[in-house]
């Protein structure tokens, strides 16, 4: 199968799954807001910074050096090093993700008043804390089969944490109304951790399934230690940076609730607007990049394989192709997203407000679309530190406005900085793919 027809089939895969996948997390979040109102949407909103910064440092740079060195190893013909390669993983993304959750353990109180500036989240944090052993195990796993472009078990895991996370808080929720009981906010945490300890038990069984199938001899499992230092190599800049990127979202996220609070709402006002914004608004906005998300997972480990193979050419034309069709996809959702906005706030989340947000959050698809492609292209390439740069103007650009514009223009300044600092990632991101090929 050519590299193109690989593209195409794992995209599609991806995309279908990821639209499946988007659908339910999409009724699922009008049950949350309808069940659990603006206020407590703004609660559960407000400990993702936690959990993707954990994430970060036990998990995320891990899997992109994975699906990356797999890649490698593979075009290589070196199957044997990229099955090493997944044991050492998971050994260094195991220890630090124990680490994490010990850290978070001992110290909810204290993250929850000093970092997320609200006590009332320390209830949220000690459920959330066991998420990161278990997310490790997935995220390693998938990373080593989407290295090797296997990328049905990928879309399954999805399907999998999805479907037991939505399940799994109906239920409860269901028991705790049939006995006349109060719905606490963690119920959703806990729903988000029992999804995420489904799809890595599915990803065990899988490796398990196929290792006892395809005959693996288990001395590849022996001395992972020998892929460590390869591995560290690749992951320790991704994760850097991807560190200090969630440390200015998670600074970004719970500097928003403040600043509304200078521009004159109250503490009630603040947090139910940002669970409109973060917990309705966007995820309409996001629906979509199913699409580009599936795109820009299979780009990164067949970019590393074609350039490993010094093949100039057909990674120049795959880049402007696949950058062009996803650009058009975002002007598709702008006009949608502009027609039919207000209905959609309206008929999916009973919210004028959402509407608001969801037509002047449309001006943002076609650059954010691509910047989730483009940054990918430029990690394929090994161009980290540049992606992480780039990244990190962006997020600037979106703290001033956090600062400078919320307290004088409300919401609406963050939602005009959100706007400015994809244009200017997708600026730069260009710029240095045309400077990268014309050396």
């Amino acid at each position: 199968m050519s590299k193109k027809d690989t593209i195409i089939k794992g995209t599609f895969i991806l995309t279908i799954t990821g639209f499946l996948s988007r659908f339910i997390g999409f009724f699922y979040r009008i049950f949350l807001s309808r069940t659990f109102r603006a206020e407590g949407m703004g609660f559960y909103q407000l400990v993702f910074p936690i959990f993707a910064l954990g994430f970060s440092l036990t998990s995320a740079g891990i899997e992109v050096a994975l699906s990356r060195l797999v890649a490698q190893k593979c075009a290589l013909g070196k199957q044997t090093e990229a099955k090493q390669s997944l044991f050492a993983g998971l050994l260094l993304s195991l220890s630090c993700s124990t680490i994490v959750m010990l850290l978070i353990q001992s110290n909810t109180r204290w993250i929850a008043r000093y970092v997320l500036q609200d006590i009332r989240c320390a209830e949220l944090l000690l459920p959330l804390s066991y998420i990161f052993p278990f997310a490790s195990i997935h995220s390693c796993i998938c990373g080593y089969y989407l290295g090797l472009k296997q990328t049905k078990r990928l879309a399954v895991s999805q399907l999998v944490e999805q479907t037991v996370r939505v399940l799994s808080v109906w239920f409860i929720c269901a028991c705790l109304i049939r006995n006349q009981k109060s719905l606490p906010v963690s119920i959703m945490v806990i729903g988000l951790v029992l999804g995420e300890i489904g799809a890595a038990l599915y990803c065990v069984f899988t490796w398990n399934h196929t290792n006892s199938v395809s005959g693996i001899k288990q001395n590849s499992k022996r001395h992972p230690f020998l892929r460590i230092r390869e591995l560290l190599a690749l992951s320790t800049p991704l994760t850097a940076n991807r560190v200090l990127l969630n440390v200015l979202q998670s600074i970004e996220a719970v500097s928003i609730p403040a600043s509304l609070l200078l521009y004159g709402l109250s503490s009630k006002e603040a947090l139910s607007l940002y669970g409109i914004l973060t917990g309705m608004a966007m995820p309409c906005i996001f629906f979509p990049s199913a699409i580009t998300n599936s795109i820009a997972t299979m780009l990164l480990p067949t970019i590393a394989e074609v350039q490993t193979q010094k093949d100039q050419q057909t990674l120049l034309h795959l880049i402007k192709r696949v950058s062009v069709c996803v650009f058009s996809l975002g002007c598709f959702c702008t006009a949608a997203f502009l027609i039919f906005g207000n209905g959609i706030g309206n008929l999916l989340f009973h919210s004028s407000a959402a509407g608001k947000f969801i037509i002047t959050l449309a001006w943002i698809c076609p650059f954010m679309y691509s910047n989730t492609t483009l940054i990918s292209i430029l990690n394929g390439l090994g161009k980290v530190s540049a992606a992480f740069l780039i990244n990190t103007f962006g997020l600037c650009i979106r703290i001033l406005s956090v600062y400078l514009l919320i307290p004088k223009f409300g919401i609406l300044g963050y939602l005009w900085g959100l706007l400015g600092s994809q244009f200017l990632i997708s600026i730069l991101a260009l710029r240095t793919l045309k400077h990268y090929f014309s050396k």
